[in-house]
C-alpha cells in the first residue's frame, strides 16, 4: 500500500508558524508514522493571512459558539476564519485525506477541551479550535486525533487502526464495486469492528444481507457512517477478549488439552493487564496458519495496521 495522506497542523512538522515564532515539531509522528503517511501540512493562522510572529488569540464567550480574539488588542477574527476555512476544505476535499491530525490547546486547531474565556468567569476547557470545528463538521467520518491525545496508547492505535480501515474503504471505492465486494470487505473485517462494537457489528451485517433494498451507494454511505462509528469506540481489554476467545473456539477440536489450557491462561493474563495484546494475537496467528482456517484466515484483526509500529506492544 502507497503511503496514506493525512492531514496535519503544519507546527508538528517543526515548521517555524507559531504566534511565537516556534514550532511543535512531534518526532513520533514526522519519523516514525511518516514512514507510513504523507502528511498535508495546514496552519490556519498562517494560511488565512496573520505574521509569524503574530499576536497570540484564544476562544471567547459561549463554549458552544466561541469567537477567536486577539489577547491584547480584541481584534475578532472568527468571521474572517471561517471563510478561510470554507476555502480551504473545499481544496482539501480533493486531497482523498484519510485522517487529520490537529495540535490540541490550539484556539484555532485543537478538536477537544480548548480552554475557552467566558465572561466574568473563569476559562472552561470545553472548546473546539475554529478550523478544527469547520474540519470535523465537513469530513464527520473521518479520522481526527490530536497531537496530544496520541501519546495514550489506546487512542494512538485506535487513530491509526481507522486510518487504514479508511484508506482500504477508499481503495474499496475506487475499483468500482459490486456488492459481492462490500460483503467481502465486511467479512474481512468483521472481528476488528467486533472487537470494538458488537452493536455496531450487527448494524453492519443487517446492512450487507439486506442490500438488494437499497442502491449500491446508499448501502455503501451508511455502512460507512456505522464502521466509523464504531471503530472509534475503544477496543477495551474486556471487548478484545471477546474476540479472542470466539477466535480460540474455531481450535476447540485441534487443540491438544496442554495447548487450549496455555492459550486460556495467555488471554486471561492480557484481560489482566498482565501481558499485551499482542501476545495472545501471535500465538492465535500461529494456530491460524497451523490449522489453516479459512475465515480467519482472511481476518484483518489479526494485521491491521504495520507490525513495526508496535501498536499493540502495551498493556
Amino acid at each position: 500500500m502507497e503511503k496514506i495522506k493525512i492531514g496535519i497542523s503544519t507546527c508538528l512538522l517543526g515548521r517555524n508558524v507559531r504566534y511565537d515564532g516556534g514550532h511543535q515539531w512531534d518526532r513520533y509522528l514526522t519519523e516514525t508514522l511518516g514512514r507510513y503517511f504523507t502528511y498535508i501540512p495546514v496552519c490556519p493562522e498562517v494560511e488565512y493571512g496573520l505574521p509569524v510572529p503574530r499576536e497570540a488569540m484564544r476562544l471567547v464567550g459561549d463554549p458552544a459558539a466561541p469567537r477567536l480574539v486577539t489577547i491584547r488588542t480584541g481584534i475578532d477574527h472568527t468571521a474572517g476564519m471561517q471563510s478561510w476555512a470554507a476555502e480551504k476544505l473545499q481544496e482539501l476535499e480533493q486531497e482523498s485525506l484519510c485522517g487529520f491530525i490537529f495540535k490540541s490547546k490550539s484556539p484555532s486547531s485543537g478538536m477537544t477541551a480548548v480552554k475557552v474565556y467566558v465572561p466574568g468567569g473563569m476559562p472552561v476547557k470545553r472548546g473546539i479550535g475554529v478550523f478544527a470545528a469547520a474540519f470535523m463538521a465537513r469530513f464527520p467520518l473521518l479520522p481526527v486525533e490530536e497531537d496530544g491525545r496520541l501519546q495514550d496508547p489506546a487512542l494512538r492505535e485506535n487513530f491509526i487502526e481507522r486510518v487504514f480501515v479508511y484508506r482500504r474503504w477508499q481503495l474499496l471505492l475506487a475499483g468500482r464495486p459490486k456488492f459481492r465486494d462490500l460483503e467481502r470487505f465486511h467479512r474481512e473485517h468483521k472481528l476488528l469492528v467486533m472487537s470494538h462494537s458488537v452493536r455496531h457489528l450487527t448494524i453492519l451485517g443487517r446492512l450487507v444481507a439486506n442490500h438488494e433494498q437499497l442502491p449500491f451507494d446508499q448501502a455503501a454511505a451508511a455502512y460507512l457512517q456505522v464502521l466509523m462509528e464504531g471503530l472509534k469506540l475503544v477496543a477495551t481489554p474486556k471487548k478484545q477478549t471477546n474476540v479472542l476467545m470466539h477466535m480460540l473456539g474455531y481450535f476447540k477440536n485441534v487443540l491438544t488439552p496442554e495447548d487450549k489450557e496455555e492459550m486460556l491462561e495467555l488471554i486471561e493474563r492480557y484481560r489482566l493487564g498482565r501481558l499485551p495484546l499482542i501476545v495472545p494475537v501471535t500465538m492465535l496467528t500461529h494456530y491460524v496458519r497451523k490449522f489453516s482456517s479459512p475465515y480467519l484466515q482472511e481476518q484483518l484483526y489479526l494485521n491491521p495496521h504495520p507490525a513495526e509500529l508496535m501498536l499493540r506492544n502495551h498493556s
